[in-house]
């Protein structure tokens, strides 16, 4: 592996230091997504939860996806900076936000899920595999 992945809140009350490699890298353009980024789409980088440290009290607010899946989104309450997510029905992955990563070009988007609510002037990596909604499992 190579060295940990950190980050945390814009302020600095949260941090976190991550010692895997995430399980994947992708884009979301569904509306919840867009609404929390305040843009076309969120980034995230899904890892092992075992290997995750957090220090600091995120504020958590829970939303519901279109599957019916429970997603606790972890903010700071100081800064308001998103910066992580969690699923209760799936504890063992912990997801965090790339441009909380202090050094974000590590994150390479793998996947773009739920093309079906993009944009068009939302231009992600053509690269990437596109689901029109979330992937089979």
């Amino acid at each position: 592996m190579n060295a940990a992945y950190t980050g945390g809140c814009a302020c600095g009350a949260i941090r976190y230091e991550i010692s895997a490699e995430p399980i994947e890298m992708s884009d979301c353009q569904c509306r919840q997504c867009q609404r929390k980024s305040g843009t076309g789409h969120g980034s995230y980088l899904t890892f092992p939860r075992p290997a995750v440290k957090a220090e600091g009290d995120a504020k958590h607010w829970d939303v519901i996806g279109d599957g019916g899946t429970v997603k606790s989104r972890a903010f700071c309450p100081t800064c308001g900076s998103p910066v992580y997510l969690t699923f209760p029905g799936i504890p063992e992955i912990f997801i965090v936000h790339a441009g909380s990563l202090d050094d974000p070009s590590r994150y390479k988007p793998q996947k773009v899920l739920w093309t079906a609510a993009g944009h068009a002037w939302d231009h992600l990596d053509p690269a990437a595999a596109k689901f029109d909604r979330m992937p089979p499992g």
